[in-house]
């Protein structure tokens, strides 16, 4: 094996770190697009569902949709009544050129007080909004009741 000169060892350290800062700012640049953005904003989505963060998850909801359908105290008592015990997508389709995405899902949903489980489809729509440069739910938060 051949042995490096003694000031080789820092510049080659230094070369790696100058290349992985290159790669680093290009990731970065590259993040901006609107399917990166959606894949943030689904990710954010299912997580505030999963963890039961129902008023978090509200605030990814559409402005326009909120301010049309604002939930009463009752209403967000409800979601403190369940447990989400899997989120799972079945589904989903993007058209970024009109702004639009949907995704089918599942949720295991369990009652706090009767402790019976129970799986829910919904459907998530989702429009991109150029000014704010995000992705809104169109479709609020899903309901856990229906047929019930």
């Amino acid at each position: 094996m051949r042995q490096l000169p003694t000031g080789a060892a820092p510049m080659r350290l230094l070369q790696f770190l100058l290349l992985a800062c290159v790669l680093a700012l290009g990731a970065c640049a590259s993040g901006s697009s609107a399917r990166d953005a959606l894949e943030r904003a689904q990710y954010a989505w299912s997580g505030a569902i999963r963890w039961g963060d129902f008023a978090g998850a509200r605030n990814l909801v559409d402005p326009e949709v909120r301010a049309a359908r604002p939930l009463s105290e009752m209403e967000m008592a409800r979601y403190e009544q369940v447990q989400v015990s899997s989120y799972r997508s079945t589904g989903a389709s993007t058209d970024l050129d009109a702004g639009l995405a949907a995704r089918e899902v599942r949720i295991g949903v369990i009652n706090r007080h009767t402790m019976a489980e129970r799986e829910v489809a919904y459907r998530e729509q989702w429009r991109w909004d150029e000014q704010a440069g995000t992705w809104w739910l169109t479709s609020d938060l899903p309901d856990l009741w229906s047929g019930r």
